[in-house]
């Protein structure tokens, strides 16, 4: 309990610092997404253009494009999020924890939240049908991937006691690879057909498993 209030939620931080135009920045950039989602569920990713989103959430094109550099981005819009949360966690962990540490400790946040990067949600086939069916999406989800691995090298690497090296990056590797089996093996089940009521226990299960043989081939890699 106290670990959890320690720790607390990352996105409620963020919330109380922001300014009255950040705010109404991030509820543009929210309404354009939503509207985004909406049209591509209905029509399929590739078949809608970005004018489109533009006109459904009463922006201009420039504005879609000023929050979501690419079209792609209009749905899988939380991977600039997933970098900040991975990064943030080994940046900020307390001295002494390790950076496997404290992943886990985020990951198992996110999976009590029920956050979208969790995975485990009634909702998760929904947004990943949408994905395979699109080439660009699927392409994209691959870069986000590459992108947090990259992004959470660069974290162990300035927070760890030797510095930059093949040992930071490693980890980075072996961390993102450790979870993307655990979040593919519930997508599976929760695009066969299960609630996520039936698999979040032993999603979490997975998570530990995973996270201890990471720590026990990395040897908590401070």
């Amino acid at each position: 309990m106290e670990e959890t209030e320690r720790r607390g939620s990352a996105e409620h931080v963020a919330d109380r610092a922001l300014t009255l135009r950040e705010r109404k920045k991030r509820e543009t950039r929210q309404r354009i997404s939503d509207e985004a989602t909406m049209l591509f569920a209905a029509r399929g990713f590739d078949r809608v253009t970005v004018a489109e989103v533009a006109k459904a959430a009463q922006v201009s094109t420039m504005t879609v494009f000023n929050h979501f550099p690419r079209k792609e981005d209009l749905f899988l819009d939380r991977i600039p999020e997933a970098v900040e949360l991975f990064t943030a966690a080994v940046r900020n962990r307390p001295a002494g924890e390790s950076a496997s540490a404290a992943l886990r400790a985020l990951l198992l946040q996110l999976l009590d939240q029920r956050h979208p990067l969790a995975a485990v949600s009634d909702d998760f086939p929904y947004f990943w049908r949408i994905v395979l069916d699109s080439p660009a999406l699927r392409a994209r989800a691959r870069e986000g991937v590459e992108e947090v691995e990259q992004a959470l090298g660069d974290a162990m690497a300035e927070t760890a006691p030797g510095g930059d090296g093949p040992g930071p990056r490693l980890a980075a590797a072996l961390t993102v690879a450790a979870y993307r089996a655990v979040y593919v093996a519930t997508a599976r089940r929760l695009l066969a057909g299960e609630r996520a009521a039936d698999v979040a226990d032993d999603h979490r299960s997975r998570l530990h498993e995973a996270f201890d043989a990471l720590e026990r081939a990395l040897r908590v890699n401070r």
